[in-house]
């Protein structure tokens, strides 16, 4: 034909192994070659053994590629494929292997568990039953490629029933390239791939019918539509046409409907024609070369066989459809996939996958193997077979566990109320073991301090502190201490002496040791360490030390110190910082007193000075527990006392009254009221510090710094310096001494010098 009758192309034909021959031909005489219908083998898809080929159909290893990403969007890993090439001897031999194929290129976990080819004996629906219940043992995704003729899907169908394998653990997918779906051709009719086609009458349809409405089919798209009706009608009449002139022969009822495979012979055509258009355009004299007009076949458009997309290899880039039956019988599409080389890509069609299961029980979608194996052998032990005895066992363990918990839980509970019990033992003070100190005999401490020449030296004792209306003075287990007395009398509750043991615990040198809390006297009160030397505003007041700049950096550092402690302890604030709250030991270190007790001061009424040092934002909301900030502002107040060598807010020389000062603090503004910082004459004060002050006492809490910072900041001012205080009341003591020294020499010199002149003078009196 080619060298005869000079053949410019060839269209078809439409099986694997004539395909491959005409294409090796067409190859050699360079002429363009557009096969169809069931000419789906991979060979044809070779470019270096066939360059003039355009493949028009839907390969099988594309059909693979397809099944494979199928597998992998349900996730199942193991599947057989079981087939018969009864009726179309070489589609599903075909299929099969390039399914295999497609399927190990992928090197992945999924994998074919199986292949089994009924033999031609064994297609009778007894023989299949016998066979597949052989099968079932091995796989539950099996792949199914059958004839659609002779009713061998229907025949199929009924096997699986009578071989037990349609329970809920099994899913079966018909892969075909070309198929009609769940409707088969008989004499020119459609119907139902369910319904008998020999009417045997054995009144089975029905039973098919569920079958198939379990079975999906993944195919190419199926020729269905009122388009395609027409089209087929077209097909039809025109086979009477020359040239075919099939008159006689195709008036048989089986042509009243044209092949499934029609469509794909007018897409060939159509290509052919596309192609050659586009080459006569280009380069006319190549109309006839098979590759030019392979190159030129690189087209896409809407064929009766669907989207036809040819890629430069001159393959179709095919779209498989995953099809199954509804409630009704009537094909749903659930999917498609697109398949480019080994590339593949699934696109759901339902809403939810339970629309796939509705016929399954719990909508659930079927495992890979079954939870009992495929032979049911392995089936997990029941619930009591498993666990019964060792139940049994663990709750008699868990029994004696139970009683042996209690019985420690009761021991640990009488042991720690026996641990309280002696825990508040230790800050439970009783007011018979307060004495009033009667005479100074054993009292009495010297506590002197010179710190420059203007200093005299002081002795303090027990005696000359007077009891007042919110303290007193004791000697309890022969240490002097102080109580803060309390006017309310709060019930104690457990939550409260948790407080009081852990008070009763924090040790810091900055802070005033807690002692205990006397509750059974005439009124509540609170012991505390007593330092000799008073507060801090009492230091102040007395004005019999100097404070050089190196004292009043000692003081603010020993107080940031304490209150650094309790911001970084449960207590979380003071809430009550005072210079009277700050207390000055024999060796002047500054201990920070009367923390915590927040359950007991809520219950008191604040005397109006006593606010002179609580936060602006504090005095608005009559806050009385405190805050970290509000204490970094109390500090500050603190700190301008110890710097200007006064009383809070110089009241003594101030117009305002503490309530008017209340009130404009509370008023706050944009140049809010504060105390005046002035440094006495020859006080060498880092300018820094003042800074730092200002910064403590800001309107807006957010702008003070935290008392990690204030510590930080006071360590930078004082870098390189010694840090203790003695030494530097020693030094100055030391350079006191010197100097006393020196002036008693320069006055002994002078004493010498005057002698000397009287002895002149007396000498010139006395008669010689």
């Amino acid at each position: 034909m080619i060298t005869e009758n000079n053949v410019s192309a060839i269209i078809g034909p439409n099986c694997n192994f004539p395909a491959i021959s005409f294409g090796a031909i067409a190859n050699f005489y360079k002429v363009p070659f557009f096969p169809w219908g069931l000419a789906t083998t991979r060979a044809l898809e070779d470019q270096d053994r066939f360059r003039t080929v355009a493949t028009l159909n839907a390969g099988s290893y594309g059909l693979g590629v397809a099944l494979h990403e199928t597998m992998r969007h349900f996730g199942w890993t193991d599947f057989a494929f079981v087939y018969s090439t009864v009726g179309e001897s070489d589609k599903c031999s075909i299929l099969k292997e390039d399914v295999e194929k497609a399927v190990s290129d992928f090197n992945d976990d999924i994998q074919i568990s199986f292949f089994y080819e009924f033999p031609e004996y064994a297609i009778s629906q007894t023989e299949t039953t016998r066979l597949l219940r052989l099968l079932k043992t091995r796989a539950r995704i099996f792949t199914v490629c059958l004839s659609d003729e002779m009713g061998i899907k229907r025949d199929f169908a009924l096997s699986l029933i009578d071989a037990g394998m349609m329970n809920d653990e099994y899913v079966y997918i018909f892969v075909d390239p070309r198929t009609r779906g769940y409707v088969t051709q008989e004499d020119g009719i459609l119907m139902d791939v369910w319904v008998d086609r020999y009417g045997s009458k054995e009144g089975r349809d029905e039973e098919a019918k569920k079958v198939f409405q379990r079975i999906f089919i993944l195919t190419d798209l199926i020729p269905d539509g009122a388009n395609y009706t027409q089209f087929g009608k077209d097909v039809i009449r025109r086979i009477a046409d020359p040239p075919f002139n099939c008159i006689s022969n195709c008036s048989d009822p089986r042509y009243k409907i044209p092949a499934v495979y029609a469509g794909q012979l007018h897409d060939a055509l159509y290509l052919y024609a596309l192609a050659l258009n586009k080459t006569l355009s280009s380069n006319p004299d190549m109309y006839n070369d098979g590759t030019t007009i392979m190159y030129n076949s690189d087209e896409t458009f809407t064929g009766w066989s669907g989207e036809v997309e040819i890629n430069k290899n001159g393959t179709r880039s095919p779209t498989f459809y995953l099809f199954s039956l509804d409630r009704n019988g009537e094909t749903i599409t659930q999917g498609n996939v697109f398949v480019d080389g080994n590339t593949a890509i699934f696109t759901v069609s339902y809403k939810s996958e339970s629309d796939l299961w509705w016929n399954r029980a719990g909508f659930a979608r079927p495992l890979t193997e079954p939870i009992c194996g495929f032979k049911g052998d392995n089936c997990p032990l029941t619930w009591d077979q498993q666990y019964l005895g060792i139940v049994l066992g663990a709750c008699s363990v868990v029994l004696f566990m139970g009683v042996c918990l209690i019985m420690l839980g009761i021991y640990f509970y009488i042991s720690k109320q026996r641990e309280n019990e002696r825990s508040d033992k230790l800050w439970e003070v009783s007011s018979l073991s307060l004495v009033k100190a009667k005479s100074k005999a054993g009292m009495e401490s010297m506590r002197s301090l010179q710190s420059g020449p203007s200093t005299t030296s002081t002795k303090m004792t027990i005696e000359s502190k007077k009891d007042s209306l919110h303290y007193g003075f004791f000697v309890y287990n022969r240490e002097i201490v102080v109580a803060s007395k309390y006017s309310s009398r709060v019930p104690m509750i457990e939550e409260n002496r948790v407080e009081m043991r852990m008070l009763r615990l924090i040790e810091h040198d900055n802070l005033n040791r807690f002692i205990g809390l006397s509750t059974d006297g005439s009124q509540m009160m609170s012991i505390w360490k007593y330092c000799s030397r008073g507060s801090l505003q009492d230091v102040i007041k007395q004005g019999k030390i100097s404070l050089d700049a190196f004292f009043i950096y000692s003081i603010v550092r020993d107080i940031i110190n304490g209150l650094n402690y309790i911001h970084h302890s449960p207590l979380i604030s003071h809430g009550n910082i005072s210079s009277e709250c700050c207390l000055v030991d024999e060796r002047w270190v500054v201990k920070i007193s009367y923390y915590g007790l927040h359950w007991i001061r809520s219950h008191e009424k604040r005397r109006k000075k006593d606010l002179l040092w609580t936060a602006p934002e504090h005095l608005r909301n009559d806050d009385i527990f405190g805050s970290k900030e509000g204490d970094i502002y109390s500090y500050a107040i603190v700190a301008s006392e110890v710097i200007t060598k006064s009383s809070p807010w110089d009241l003594e020389n101030r117009k305002e009254r503490p309530e008017e000062i209340i009130y404009m603090l509370k008023k706050g503004g944009d140049a809010p009221l504060r105390p005046t910082l002035t440094l006495g004459e020859n006080m060498d004060m880092n300018p820094a510090m003042l800074h730092l002050i200002r910064d403590c006492w800001s309107e807006n809490p957010g702008d003070r710094p935290t008392s990690d910072t204030i510590k930080s900041l006071l360590r930078s001012m004082h870098s390189g310096r010694s840090d203790n205080l003695m030494d530097h009341v020693f030094n100055m003591m030391e350079n006191y001494a010197g100097s006393l020294e020196e002036e008693v020499e320069a006055r002994t010199r002078e004493l010498v010098e005057e002698k000397k002149k009287s002895d002149v003078l007396l000498y010139r009196m006395l008669p010689k």
